[in-house]
């Protein structure tokens, strides 16, 4: 299909990666060296794309600006990434082809550059820019069959990518609240454990001092009970110390006596 001065052709396959677009280059503007963008389109007709990048780079060092040679180079550097299935050089392509944007908008390959960017897009999966870049192209070109097929099957992916995105949110929310709920239950329990433990050794140890109170209060009695005469009535405690206390008397009147008679015997001897 020819368009706009410049060839592409579309491989569209629908629920699978999109279209492989702008197999030939936009012609050379009249600001950019023509022989470097004739001579990188005739390579990239050839499929040599590693001469057209060559040549295509050549005419962007004498104008930085052109559209067509920061267009074509895109599209070289897209298929040197291997289209949709790698993702080596992508972001070097993206940066070319915003380069081209400015020269793009309101020409007669701003639906084409806006697909390219859609395509582009989705070769990195980045499905957002992908919807919004195919939305321009129609708004540009809406009798475009591949364009519309392919902003349906981005916004399928995109709305799949998003549904997936809550789930795991979902998912980490409830695993963090369970989480969360684990480790309150176990400091909880870890508190009442600790607490029933204070509590157990609290009154182990009421429980030792009222056993040492005890004891003590055993030993007291029975030493007072050891120390007063077990079975007698106050009348025959009194009775008793009385038979001591007479008993005492008796001993120290037969001390006295003794001496007496000890003392007349020394007195007879110095009589004689």
């Amino acid at each position: 299909m020819m368009t706009s001065g410049f060839f592409r052709t579309v491989s569209c396959r629908f629920g699978a990666l999109m279209a492989l677009v702008f197999a030939f280059p936009l012609i050379a503007s009249a600001q950019v060296d023509r022989h470097d963008v004739r001579k990188g389109n005739r390579e990239f007709r050839r499929e040599d794309y590693r001469a057209a990048d060559v040549d295509y780079r050549k005419a962007l060092l004498r104008d930085s600006t052109s559209f067509a040679a920061n267009f074509n180079l895109a599209n070289t550097l897209y298929r040197l990434a291997g289209g949709q299935e790698a993702q080596g050089g992508l972001e070097e392509m993206n940066k070319y082809y915003k380069a081209a944007q400015a020269g793009a908008e309101g020409s007669e390959y701003e639906a084409d550059y806006w697909f390219n960017m859609g395509d582009a897009a989705l070769a990195a999966k980045d499905y957002r820019t992908a919807v919004d870049a195919f939305r321009r192209s129609l708004l540009k070109r809406p009798e475009d069959l591949e364009a519309k097929e392919n902003y349906i099957y981005a916004k399928a992916k995109l709305d799949e990518q998003e549904q997936n995105q809550d789930q795991n949110q979902d998912q980490n929310q409830d695993q963090n609240q369970d989480q969360n709920q684990d480790q309150n239950q176990d400091q909880n329990q870890d508190q009442n454990q600790d607490q029933n433990q204070n509590q157990d050794q609290n009154q182990d140890q009421n429980q030792n001092q009222n056993q040492n109170q005890d004891q003590n209060q055993d030993q007291n009695q029975d030493q007072n009970q050891d120390q007063q005469p077990q079975g007698l009535s106050p009348q025959q405690a009194q009775q008793m110390l009385q038979a001591i206390q007479a008993k005492e008397k008796e001993t120290q009147d037969k001390v006295n006596k003794e001496k007496a008679l000890l003392m007349q015997s020394r007195q007879k001897e110095k009589n004689w």
